[in-house]
């Protein structure tokens, strides 16, 4: 598997210069994997790799079928990385539901973990805004309600999605208050 650094920097080079709110929405998340990388269960380098890389989808340099999670997840599979990696990229915040409902194919090529890794990687992106600053789950969702309207399709599957994406974010805070770790969201 590629390094942290190594990752970083190719997300660095597909979004900074095209999209660099979404770069750094891109380190944000990073940063936090990066403080949650320690805790029990928890697969280091699959998840910090997976988040600094999670939205490469979105460039234009290598968008294919406009869905960034496939986008990403076939991107990083053909430059030889782990295949873990790619299929947490996949499925990444409940992307399942979105690709059903776009009707968009390829998903299911890649693997659905559920684990601790795929659970932080989830709680990360909840809690990182879309310029990186912090954010509650709910104040993240909120937002992207906002941003996308009622009737849109990313807001219609964040709804249909929200019940696993909340019982994700609650494990994970689950474990890092058993670890001693601080929530970065503020939550109660």
């Amino acid at each position: 598997m590629p390094s942290f650094a190594d990752a970083r920097a190719l997300a660095e080079l597909t979004l900074a210069d095209h999209l660099p709110a979404r770069w750094l929405h891109s380190q944000a998340v990073a940063r936090e994997a990066i403080r949650l990388a320690e805790l029990p269960e928890m697969d280091r380098e699959p998840l910090v790799v997976a988040a600094v890389l999670h939205d490469v989808g979105y460039s234009p340099v290598l968008a294919r079928t406009g869905f960034h999670p496939l986008d990403g997840a076939r991107f990083l599979a053909a430059r030889g990385y782990d295949r873990r990696v790619a299929a947490l990229l996949a499925h990444h915040s409940g992307a399942a539901v979105e690709a059903r409902l776009r009707e968009i194919t390829g998903l299911e090529r890649f693997d659905d973990e559920v684990s601790a890794t795929r659970d932080a990687l989830w709680y990360c992106d909840a809690v990182c805004g879309p310029t990186g600053e912090p954010m509650t789950p709910d104040e993240r969702w909120d937002d992207i309600r906002r941003r996308y309207g009622p009737d849109h399709v990313v807001t219609r599957s964040l709804d249909e999605a929200e019940p696993r994406l909340r019982d994700a974010v609650d494990r994970t805070r689950a474990r890092m208050a058993a670890a001693g770790v601080a929530t970065a969201d503020a939550a109660p």
